[in-house]
């Protein structure tokens, strides 16, 4: 019954989240906003609400801070792989995209944090914050969030003043928006409603097959929260590629990585027992190692415009993946 559960809340954020992420199409098209800036930032942080509302319900909720980052590590680099996925299936239209120039900057700000990351594994910027009294303080935050704020905000800032061109090809087959704008903006507040609640849920489900398989929290945040939550980014990408959208298809990856490390950075701000960044599990520092190896995979990939050399990147980052399955 807990598995099935499991699958029934899974497919519940699913749902969810694609009826969100139709509602940020119709915005494409019909305004003047940019690809970069509707998939890197628009609609990353709506298919990202799960991880967001998972991780603090790791953390604040049953004070489990390992899951937390094993949920967003792991996330990240299934999004990765199931990105390296969709580009070999529709390789050949990916290498002839012109992609906004924003996206390699911010590929260059998520390897940033995620050596800050493991910088912070090292011990060399694992200072925090403190106020308050140092037993029971009203804020606690890590050096780490603080510099992983800074990049995201950058980010932003980068995607924003994105005026790249976007493929027009696809426009040309999406029907028409019938609906008003409020009832877009309706439509799209209960479906992220529908996201948050099934999201909190299946953090406490995670938690108790974890225990049950007798699992570490890394472990089963990045494999059954991880993956689960990184399912809204992975169905939406593959409709957006199908449309031929690359921009916010790539956007929505890129985009939604960057705000899963920000939503570590706010768990980190409210769990004022310690610190989100707990690497006491190995296959967290797995996730950091692989997730910087697909990173470069991935940032290679849009330097380059060969197309086998990109397909060759995307065998990376795919096997970045399998191989923390089954270190």
């Amino acid at each position: 019954m807990l598995y099935i559960s499991y699958i029934i809340t899974a497919a519940a954020v699913v749902w969810f989240s694609i009826l969100a992420s139709r509602y940020i199409d119709m915005i494409d098209r019909t305004t003047k906003l940019s690809g970069a800036f509707l998939g890197g930032v628009l609609l990353s942080a709506i298919t990202s609400l799960p991880e967001l509302f998972t991780s603090i319900s790791a953390t604040v909720l049953i004070d489990n801070p390992s899951l937390c980052i094993g949920n967003i590590l792991g996330s990240n680099l299934f999004n990765f792989a199931m990105l390296a996925v969709v580009i070999l299936c529709f390789i050949k239209g990916f290498s002839a995209a012109h992609l906004a120039c924003s996206h390699k900057k911010v590929m260059i700000l998520l390897l940033a944090m995620y050596v800050t990351v493991a910088l912070n594994w090292q011990g060399i910027v694992d200072q925090n914050i403190i106020l308050g009294n140092e037993a029971s303080p009203w804020f606690y935050m890590s050096i780490t969030s603080l510099i992983v704020v800074v990049l995201y905000a950058l980010s932003v800032k980068y995607l924003a003043a994105d005026n790249g061109t976007d493929c027009g090809e696809e426009d040309e087959d999406c029907p028409p928006v019938t609906l008003s704008v409020k009832t877009i903006v309706v439509r799209f507040v209960l479906a992220s409603l529908g996201i948050i609640i099934a999201s909190v849920i299946l953090t406490y489900i995670t938690d108790d097959i974890a225990t049950e398989l007798n699992l570490g929290s890394g472990l089963a945040g990045a494999i059954f929260l991880g993956v689960a939550t990184s399912l809204p980014e992975v169905t939406s990408t593959i409709s957006l590629f199908r449309m031929r959208n690359f921009n916010i298809a790539f956007g929505n990856i890129t985009g939604s990585n960057v705000f899963n490390y920000f939503v570590l950075a706010i768990a980190d701000l409210l769990y004022i027992s310690g610190t989100t960044f707990y690497f006491d599990d190995s296959k967290i520092v797995g996730l950091t190692v692989f997730g910087i190896t697909a990173s470069f995979a991935i940032y290679f990939m849009l330097l380059c415009r060969n197309r086998w050399v990109k397909a060759l990147c995307a065998v990376v980052a795919i096997a970045c993946y399998i191989a923390f399955l089954t270190a």
